[in-house]
């Protein structure tokens, strides 16, 4: 897919004509809520199978061509403005999809046997409903195979029917699917949620449902309590078989241990949990998996930071959740909520301790909205992308893009004469973060949280990787 980034004069028709894709799909794609009106800055995502490319070092036209199953003519042919003979790393290339014409007595499954694509991608690539009724001359593209295969997570915290509609498509391109959480009590004991109906959609998807456990709530942090838990291993076995009475009887098949604001004298004590967990879990036949704060270093000091011990985690752990986002706290001063410049100083230094197939990237699917002049404390709203784009489009407000952190944002006045600041995220800081994915060779990515709205991300999603199944 390409990204195509709204400019003065534009229009869906224009746009749609100069990308060969009808003005349908572009809407489908996008889930555009007003189809009249578009406004500068704004990113669609382009459904095609053409994409572009950024040269790595020590790679050739042939190269590149011989991956994507193309010619080196055709991509000269693409981008008229390079010079074949002197490309670089970091070149952006038009890499055109591989089209083929179907000669008299093909098949589609013979196609696609012949390009080592599967019939379904086939179909879907070229919206094929009936193969039956496809006739020789037609000129199809052929989907592009090379991609990675990652996990992915997405927790849920509503657990409202109206959320679980809303959320029942994304879930289908999860690995595992997260009800946020069961809360920790001072015996070992576990405060209850309602999540037979997010445990049931997870199974009906192919999902598996993962347990989330925390020590904290939304008025309460949680350093006390854990520290009491922490402290005694007769409560941790009480809270281990409390676990495990869950899982057997709800269906989950692991567990995920979000415990923040750990008391940094604790960290030892919060690592040997850890251990003593997975030992148990193991023997059960259960997973384990934790969330951690966004570090840069093993020094970082802080309540959210000490106690999290990367290298530890990274050993004992199946898998760990980054928690890269929140950079733009709801009460805290206007800045990009998962700021990319941020996001990888933290990777440096978790590649540095944990095997890179063990960390998720921490993928946040919110806007916020901030009022003017900000004042400490202040809440700004919280709301899905889609509403973001609509609040734009709504004040007329040109939607600008932070090279630094990879993040739109806009500024726009209200009915009432106040100011405000919106940052979100769109189809490019979508992209520049599975990039990042990708360069980082990474075994997963994980949202925070569905029910926000962003058809981008999963149609991008889907472009940029295979999603690996366990169920």
């Amino acid at each position: 897919m390409l990204i195509h980034v709204v400019k003065p004069g534009d229009s869906l028709w224009k746009i749609s004509n100069y990308y060969y894709v009808s003005i349908e799909k572009v809407i489908a794609v996008n889930e555009l809520q007003n189809i009249n009106q578009l406004v500068i800055g704004q990113a669609l995502v382009i459904p095609t199978e053409d994409f572009l490319y950024t040269v790595k070092s020590g790679e050739s036209l042939w190269r590149i061509a011989q991956t994507y199953g193309i010619t080196v003519q055709e991509i000269i042919k693409a981008n008229p403005n390079v010079n074949p003979n002197s490309i670089y790393p970091g070149m952006k290339l038009y890499i055109p999809a591989h089209r083929h014409t179907i000669s008299p007595g093909e098949t589609l499954w013979e196609i696609a046997q012949d390009y080592g694509v599967s019939l379904e991608a086939l179909l879907q690539a070229n919206e094929i409903s009936n193969p039956a009724m496809v006739s020789p001359g037609t000129t199809i593209v052929i989907p592009r195979t090379q991609k990675p295969s990652i996990y992915v997570n997405g927790y849920v915290y509503d657990f409202s029917n109206q959320n679980i509609s809303t959320i029942e498509k994304e879930a289908r391109h999860l690995t595992y699917l997260s009800p946020f959480a069961y809360r920790i009590r001072e015996d070992g004991s576990l405060e209850t949620i309602e999540d037979d109906a997010i445990i049931r959609l997870a199974y009906s998807v192919n999902a598996v449902p993962m347990m989330s456990i925390t020590n904290f709530t939304s008025t309460d942090l949680g350093q006390n309590l854990a520290h009491i838990v922490l402290s005694s291993v007769y409560i941790q076995q009480n809270l281990f078989t409390n676990i495990i009475n869950i899982m057997k009887t709800k269906g989950y098949r692991g567990i995920n241990i979000d415990f923040e604001g750990v008391l940094p004298a604790d960290r030892e004590l919060y690592n040997q949990l850890l251990q003593r967990l997975v030992t148990r879990m193991h023997r059960e036949g259960f997973f384990v998996s934790t969330a951690l704060a966004p570090k840069v270093s093993a020094e970082q000091q802080g309540t959210l930071y000490t106690a999290h011990d990367y290298a530890a985690h990274g050993k004992i752990a199946d898998f760990v959740i980054l928690m890269t986002y929140e950079w733009g706290y709801r009460l805290g001063p206007p800045q990009p909520i998962s700021p990319l410049n941020e996001i990888i100083r933290v990777l440096d230094y978790a590649v540095s301790v944990i095997p890179r197939e063990k960390i998720y990237f921490g993928f946040q699917l919110y806007a916020r909205d901030w009022l003017l002049p900000h004042v400490p404390g202040q809440e700004a709203e919280t709301f899905s992308m889609q509403e973001a784009v609509s609040r734009a489009i709504k004040y007329n407000a040109a939607i600008k893009y932070d090279s630094l952190s990879q993040t739109p944002y806009y500024n726009y006045t209200d009915s009432q004469g106040r100011q405000h600041e919106v940052w979100f995220e769109d189809a490019r800081s979508a992209q520049a973060k599975f990039d990042t994915v990708k360069s980082y060779n990474l075994g997963g990515i994980s949202y925070w949280a569905l029910g926000f709205p962003f058809p981008q991300n999963w149609a991008l999603l889907r472009d940029n990787f295979n999603i690996r199944k366990l169920i």
